[in-house]
C-alpha cells in the first residue's frame, strides 16, 4: 500500500478471514442453497468486517442478465424537458418503481431528434429489455422504434401509434363512453368531443369512439369539435373553443359541455371560454383526459380521466421481462375524476 490507500478486499480475503475456501464464499454470497446457514453467517460477517461487495453486474452478466431495463422517452424536437407531458414522467416513474421491484435498474433515454434515436440496447448488452414511451407527435421516432421490436429483441410500446406492436395503452374506448355518461348525469345534454381524429395520435380515436358509442346509447348525436395543429395542446384547445364560440355554437341547439381528449386541450379551452366571459361548469361543463396536476389547481379545477400509472408502469415491465408468455396487447383501466369543471348546480 502506498500513500494511505487501501486495495478493494476480495472474496479470496473474505475466505481466508471466514476460515473458507472462495469457491464457498462465492455460493454464500450468491444464496445457493448449498450452504450451511452457519457457514453463511460466518461468510457475511466477514464481508462485512472487511467491506467485500459483491460485484452484482458482474454476477449478473454470467447469468446471462444485465440486471438493467432501458426506457426510451420520446420527446417533441425542440422541446424541453419542461414541456414533456407530465403523465410522461409519471409513467416514468412508476416504471423504475416496478423494475425495480423485480430487482432491476432502469436506464433512461429522452430521445426526439433523428440523430439521436438508439434503442439496441439489449444488443450492446447494456439491457435485457426496452420500454418506449412518449408522445405520438413524433413520427419520425415511432417508426424508428418501431422497427426494433423483434423476436430475440423484448419492447413493450406505451400508446404505440401501430397496432401490430406489443403495445400497453389506456382503455380509452371505456374511457369515452365514461366521459359521455358523466357530462349527462350531469345534467348537460350536449357534450361535444374535442379533438382531432385519424392522426398517428390513437388514442385520442380511441376516445371519440368510446363518447360517440355513449352518446349514442343515450339516443343522442356525437359533436365534433377539431382541433388544428398547434405549438402545443393548449393551444390546439383554446382555438378551437374559440372557433365553437365565434360559430355561435354555445347558444340554443349548440353544445354545452366539452370532453377534450387530453387534460392541456381541455385546459386551453377553458382559457378560451374565461376570455369570452364564458362560465364554467354553468354554461358550459368540461373535461379531460391525464389528471394533470395544472387540472388539479386550474379554476374551476378540471375534471379528468385517468389511467393510474402505477398499474401501467407494472404492465409494460412485466410486457419486456415475460417476453413471449405476455400478452401483446393490455389496456390498463381508466377512472374517472369528477372536480368542480363539471359540477353543475
Amino acid at each position: 500500500m502506498n500513500g494511505g490507500s487501501r486495495r478493494r478486499p476480495t472474496s479470496f480475503d473474505v475466505a481466508e478471514r471466514a476460515g473458507v475456501s472462495q469457491p464457498t464464499v462465492s455460493r454464500a454470497l450468491s444464496g445457493s442453497p448449498a450452504i450451511a446457514e452457519a457457514t453463511r453467517r460466518k461468510v457475511i460477517e466477514a464481508a462485512e468486517a472487511l467491506g467485500y461487495f459483491v460485484d452484482e453486474r458482474a454476477a449478473r452478466l454470467r447469468r446471462g442478465s444485465t440486471g438493467t431495463l432501458a426506457v426510451v422517452v420520446i420527446c417533441r424536437e425542440g422541446d424541453s424537458a419542461s414541456s414533456i407531458n407530465p403523465f410522461a414522467y409519471a409513467l416514468l416513474g412508476s416504471v423504475c418503481v416496478a423494475a425495480s421491484e423485480k430487482g432491476f435498474e432502469t436506464l433512461v433515454s429522452f430521445q426526439a431528434r433523428g440523430q439521436d434515436f438508439f434503442g439496441h440496447y439489449q444488443e450492446q448488452g447494456r439491457a435485457d429489455g426496452l420500454i418506449v414511451i412518449g408522445t405520438t407527435t413524433n413520427a419520425p421516432a415511432w417508426e424508428h422504434f418501431r422497427g426494433i421490436g423483434g423476436d430475440t429483441r423484448r419492447v413493450a410500446y406505451w400508446g404505440s401509434p401501430f397496432d401490430e406492436l406489443d403495445w400497453v395503452r389506456s382503455d380509452n374506448v371505456a374511457a369515452g363512453k365514461l366521459a359521455a355518461e358523466h357530462l349527462l348525469a350531469a345534467g348537460y345534454r350536449r357534450p361535444c368531443f374535442l379533438g382531432a381524429l385519424n392522426t398517428p395520435q390513437v388514442q385520442f380515436t380511441e376516445r371519440y369512439e368510446g363518447y360517440a358509442q355513449g352518446m349514442r346509447d343515450a339516443g343522442l348525436e356525437p359533436c365534433l369539435a377539431p382541433t388544428v395543429k398547434a405549438a402545443t395542446r393548449e393551444e390546439e384547445g383554446f382555438r378551437a373553443a374559440r372557433g365553437l364560440i365565434e360559430r355561435g355554437l354555445t347558444g340554443p341547439g349548440g353544445f354545452d359541455a366539452i370532453f377534450a381528449a387530453c387534460d392541456a386541450m381541455a385546459l386551453g379551452a377553458i382559457e378560451a371560454f374565461a376570455a369570452a366571459d364564458i362560465q364554467v361548469p354553468g354554461e358550459v361543463g368540461v373535461m379531460g383526459f391525464d389528471d394533470l396536476v395544472a387540472g388539479r389547481f386550474s379554476r374551476p379545477p378540471l375534471t379528468t380521466l385517468t389511467p393510474d400509472p402505477a398499474e401501467a408502469g407494472a404492465a409494460l415491465v412485466e410486457a419486456v421481462l415475460e417476453g413471449e408468455r405476455a400478452e401483446a396487447r393490455r389496456r390498463v383501466p381508466v377512472s374517472l375524476i369528477a372536480r368542480g369543471s363539471t359540477a353543475r348546480c
